[in-house]
């Protein structure tokens, strides 16, 4: 079956986040430069140390982010939240405190109706993080 994997685009900090990310999540993590890539000689060298593909993996979650925008340049938007789907109450805790270091915690982890343990919040960089664990 197909797998849709959420693929973040940075302005010059992807490093950085991912670096973050990385810290709060756990995983292996690659990065490739453009300096590093067949698209070095065609450009700029201000943009050698840039981001051309990054990945944070860890079992089933995998995340990928780039420096690399578009001409319309960087736009964040609200329409995109990355979901974490957590296997404990404890491990839903620990994300959502290290990711909402400074960032915004929207919306405290708490139980709600249909019996999960759900929450919200937008980190340091801007993204929108969406947090559940079914305790049953």
């Amino acid at each position: 079956m197909a797998q849709i994997n959420s693929y973040l685009t940075f302005n010059g900090n992807c490093r950085e986040a991912m670096t973050f990310y990385k810290e709060c999540l756990g995983g292996e993590l690659m990065f490739q430069t453009v300096g590093e890539s067949p698209l070095s000689e065609k450009m700029p060298t201000r943009m050698k140390n840039c981001i051309v593909h990054a990945t944070l993996s860890r079992e089933a979650l995998v995340l990928m982010a780039s420096d690399m925008v578009g001409e319309q340049g960087l736009i964040q938007g609200n329409s995109v939240s990355l979901s974490l789907h957590c296997s404990s109450e404890e491990e839903i805790k620990e994300c959502y405190a290290k990711l909402s270091a400074g960032g915004t915690a929207s919306h405290p982890l708490e139980e709600n109706f249909w019996g999960t343990l759900f929450g919200g919040l937008t980190d340091k960089f801007g993204n929108h993080w969406i947090f559940h664990y079914n305790k049953k």
